[in-house]
C-alpha cells in the first residue's frame, strides 16, 4: 500500500461530516492513534500504540502482537497479551506460520486462516495454536503492498473459528500502513540522532588527539608526526583506544 493509498483509506475510515457530527468509535480510535503516533519517540512506543489500537478497533481481535525482523530471525517487541508472544515464538521456532509468512509474502502481505485446528498450511503451528485456545489468525506485513522481506508483521489472533472477517482484514491493513509509516519515521529519526552523536564524538576525539599532540610537542620538543606516533604506540601497548589515551594525557598534562 503506497502512502497515497494509505491516506485515501484513512480518509474513508476517518470521514466525518462537516456539520460537526461526532465521529464514531472506530474513527475516534484512528484519530487518537494518529495523534499518539506523532508523540511516540521510540520504536517500542509506536508499536505499543499500534497493538493497543488494533485490539480496540478490530471487532474479532482477542490478541494482537507485532513481529519485527532482526539479525538471524524475528522477535515480538509489543503485544496485548503474553499468549500472543507465545504464539509468535512458536512460529519463529518453526520458521513457519502467518506472522513469518506475512514478512515474506508479496503483494499485500496478508496471511489469513479461519480455523487453525484444521489447517495444514503452517505445519505444526495450527494444532499448537488451537491447543492454546486460538482458532483464527491474520497477519499483515509491514510495509503492506510491497516485495518481501518486510521489516515485520502485525498479527491478530481470535479465539473463535472464523472470528476474523473482511472488516478485520481491511482495518488491519490500515493499521499496518500507519505502523509502517510511523516506524520508518521513528527509525529514520533514531538513525539521524545516532549519526549526529557519532559525528560529535568523532569531532571531540579529533580535538582531544590534537590537544594531546600539542602537549607532547611542547613538552618533548618533537614534531606533529612524532607526537602522533607516541600516542599510537601507547594505544597499541595498552590496548586502549587512541582517543582514550589522548584524553588521559590531556587530563594529566601537569604530570607529563
Amino acid at each position: 500500500m503506497t502512502t497515497d493509498e494509505a491516506a485515501a483509506v484513512d480518509q474513508a475510515v476517518l470521514a466525518v461530516v462537516d456539520d460537526g457530527e461526532v465521529p464514531g468509535p472506530v474513527a475516534a480510535e484512528f484519530l487518537a492513534l494518529a495523534s499518539a503516533l506523532m508523540d511516540a519517540g521510540t520504536v517500542r512506543g509506536v508499536l505499543v500504540r499500534v497493538v493497543e489500537a488494533a485490539k480496540a478497533v478490530l471487532p474479532g481481535a482477542d490478541l494482537v502482537s507485532v513481529t519485527l525482523r532482526v539479525a538471524g530471525g524475528f522477535h515480538t517487541p509489543a503485544e496485548t497479551d503474553p499468549l500472543a508472544t507465545r504464539l509468535d515464538e512458536i512460529q519463529y521456532r518453526l520458521d513457519d506460520g502467518p506472522c513469518v509468512d506475512a514478512t515474506r509474502k508479496a503483494g499485500l502481505g496478508l496471511t489469513f486462516c479461519s480455523d487453525l485446528a484444521t489447517t495444514t498450511r503452517f505445519g505444526g503451528f495450527g494444532p499448537a495454536a488451537a491447543e492454546l485456545g486460538v482458532r483464527s489468525v491474520l497477519a499483515v506485513g509491514l510495509f503492506p503492498d510491497g516485495d518481501g522481506p518486510r521489516m515485520g508483521a502485525l498479527n491478530v489472533y481470535s479465539r473463535r473459528v472464523a472470528g476474523l472477517d473482511e472488516l478485520d482484514r481491511d482495518l488491519a491493513l490500515v493499521l499496518a500502513a500507519h505502523a509502517s509509516t510511523a516506524l520508518a519515521a521513528t527509525m529514520a529519526a533514531t538513525s539521524a540522532e545516532l549519526e549526529s552523536a557519532q559525528l560529535r564524538q568523532a569531532l571531540h576525539s579529533r580535538d582531544v588527539i590534537g590537544q594531546a599532540k600539542g602537549i607532547l610537542m611542547e613538552r618533548r620538543k618533537i614534531g606533529s608526526d612524532e607526537a602522533f606516533d607516541v600516542l599510537r604506540t601507547a594505544s597499541q601497548s595498552l590496548n586502549v583506544k587512541l582517543a582514550q589515551v589522548a584524553q588521559t594525557l590531556v587530563d594529566h598534562r601537569a604530570e607529563v
